[in-house]
């Protein structure tokens, strides 16, 4: 199920989040800047994903700011530990079991 890299409809998908707004937070989070490939498509990788997940969190579950989140992000390092202890699951772990629930979905599909 890992890969290298992953395009930005595969990504909307996993974290349940719509592609505009994956664009639109590549232009306020620095540290949100996947490659394009020579087609000129987004190339996200684990990193990428893993950082959007913290990103949803912060944002649409904790209900903070973008800017409140990019303070955190960017290194507000006593808020991120907090934040950190609060999540029930890792980002990475969400994002294993979106997948695998993807993929559960799909092939039910065929069923």
């Amino acid at each position: 199920m890992k890969k290298l890299y992953y395009s930005i409809g595969e990504v909307s998908e996993i974290t349940s989040i719509e592609p505009h707004v994956l664009r639109y937070w590549e232009t306020v989070f620095k540290d949100l800047s996947p490659r394009k490939n020579k087609a000129g498509n987004r190339t996200y990788r684990e990193e990428d994903i893993t950082l959007i997940l913290r990103l949803k969190d912060l944002i649409q579950d904790k209900k903070y700011s973008t800017a409140g989140a990019k303070k955190i992000i960017e290194g507000d390092e006593e808020e991120q530990n907090n934040s950190n202890q609060e999540s029930a699951i890792s980002p990475e772990l969400e994002k294993d079991l979106n997948e695998v629930k993807l993929f559960l979905n799909k092939l039910m599909e065929k069923l």
